[in-house]
């Protein structure tokens, strides 16, 4: 079979070169030209005329709309953070940082699938069977029947997958992927590319379900060009510290579900467990109240989770510092002028530290209320009372504004024994509501609301 011409096209202009260039003769942008397959000027039928399928127009009304099935892969939390399970013919990427237990996962996954009597395949471009074997025993995993292929080209690999028919199979990594097609090396931006788009076309012509590892970039991005992420249906995160035990899987991008849902691991000897209760993980298990300490509830998705802000406030010198770990840096400064404007509680020669524990990243606007609380306590070294917690946004008028799904955090609160909540009054729960017994609902308007209602409650 003669090998196909390749052409080096622009990002910018989408002009074209027969060769490599510094900078493109056309818009004169450097390091612009990337290779692809050239189109023959021979009539030929398109690759991915298989993708392109035939329809007419329709109006919504007239088309029938059915659930996607879904096949559960035997761990909750990783069926959490699909949205129910896997789909057939859904294309995943799941991406993280080196050992961080992607490939180990997966390969819990898959048999836990083919012991519920499915296909599957795992395809390893970075390892030899032998060490795909090797692993499988460490987990535990005796007598597995996972279908192993140790394979980077990817005619062999489509090859297999037709031959097959698995129900999903596992690409470990897309950035080992080669195609004859192109001359490029595995893992540049057009074998990616041009890899993941047959992928994604062999798993809609065929419906096997594919699930694409990727590798990220010292920034934490997936490597490789953005459009991969547009490419597939489902894109996956795994986040946490190599030095813990415990790793999140985040939702990024989902067709068939919720997207920022989370799915909380422990890290055992016997591979990734779900861990079924994650505020457990996020609160500190302090004998008696601290100074500096606050409980939250933040939302990941449509889960509600108990986490502990922690604040310290030292003494600081000319130039005061302002670090924040899991929350962002230049909200933390925005609360400590609201805080000193409105609530006159001044930070301005003091180190101001504040850590969300056990490695969470909180993104929402609903920690404002317990950081500054929890900054407030530190500073003059009195604890919360114990059973305390808080949630709500902070505005710069320091109003209090509510948080969203408010009643489904105080639930989590009460079912988890905690007994005062400070929270906006528009969170304030119904009167008469049994699924806040043992939880006293204090509401606040006002940022000076709280800190009087707090240091009364002390």
């Amino acid at each position: 079979m003669a090998k196909d011409k390749t052409q080096y096209t622009c990002n910018e202009c989408g002009g074209s070169s027969p060769k490599w260039l510094g900078k493109c003769p056309h818009c004169n942008a450097w390091n612009t030209l990337v290779e692809s397959v050239a189109e023959s000027a021979a009539p030929s039928k398109n690759r991915f005329a298989s993708l392109a399928k035939t329809a007419e127009v329709t109006t919504l009304a007239d088309i029938e709309a059915t659930d996607v099935q879904r096949t559960p892969t035997g761990h909750d939390e990783l069926d959490r953070v699909l949205g129910g399970g896997i789909v057939e013919g859904g294309v995943v990427l799941i991406g993280g940082d080196p050992g961080i237990g992607k490939s180990t996962l997966l390969l819990q996954a898959l048999d836990s699938l083919q012991r519920a009597g499915l296909k599957t395949l795992y395809v390893t471009g970075e390892e030899s069977g032998a060490q795909v074997a090797l692993r499988s025993r460490r987990l535990g995993l005796d007598g597995s029947q996972v279908s192993v292929l140790a394979e980077i080209q990817l005619e062999k690999i489509l090859a297999t997958l037709d031959h097959t028919k698995p129900t999903i199979a596992v690409i470990d990594s897309i950035q080992t992927v080669y195609s004859e097609q192109l001359t490029s090396a595995p893992g540049s931006v057009a074998q990616v590319r041009e890899c993941a788009a047959h992928l994604t076309r062999a798993a809609k012509a065929s419906g096997t379900a594919i699930v694409l590892v990727g590798h990220v970039t010292k920034e934490g991005a997936l490597a490789g060009p953005r459009v991969l992420e547009h490419m597939v249906d489902t894109v996956l995160y795994f986040e946490g510290d190599t030095h813990s035990s415990f790793r999140l899987i985040r939702a990024i991008k989902n067709r068939f579900g919720a997207v920022n849902e989370i799915g909380v691991f422990a890290m055992t000897e016997k591979g990734l467990k779900g861990v079924s209760n994650p505020s457990a993980i996020f609160l500190s298990q302090h004998s008696e109240p601290v100074p500096g300490s606050c409980v939250m509830v933040t939302l990941e998705g449509t889960r509600p989770m108990l986490v502990e802000i922690q604040a310290l406030v030292d003494s600081g010198g000319p130039s005061p510092r302002r670090l924040s770990v899991g929350l962002d840096r230049d909200r933390l400064a925005m609360l400590l002028a609201v805080l000193h404007r409105h609530a006159g509680v001044a930070c301005m020669d003091q180190d101001v530290f504040v850590n969300a524990v056990g490695g969470v990243r909180i993104s929402e606007p609903a920690a404002d209320l317990a950081v500054m609380l929890a900054i407030t306590s530190s500073l003059r070294g009195k604890a919360l009372p114990k059973g305390f917690l808080a949630f709500g946004e902070v505005g710069l008028a320091g109003e209090v504004r509510p948080a969203p799904r408010g009643q489904d955090r105080l639930k989590e609160a009460a079912k988890l024994g905690f007994s005062v909540a400070v929270v906006p009054k528009a969170n304030l729960p119904r009167k008469n509501d049994k699924a806040f017994e043992g939880l006293t609902v204090h509401g606040v308007d006002r940022i000076e609301e709280a800190m009087e209602l707090a240091r009364s409650l002390a």
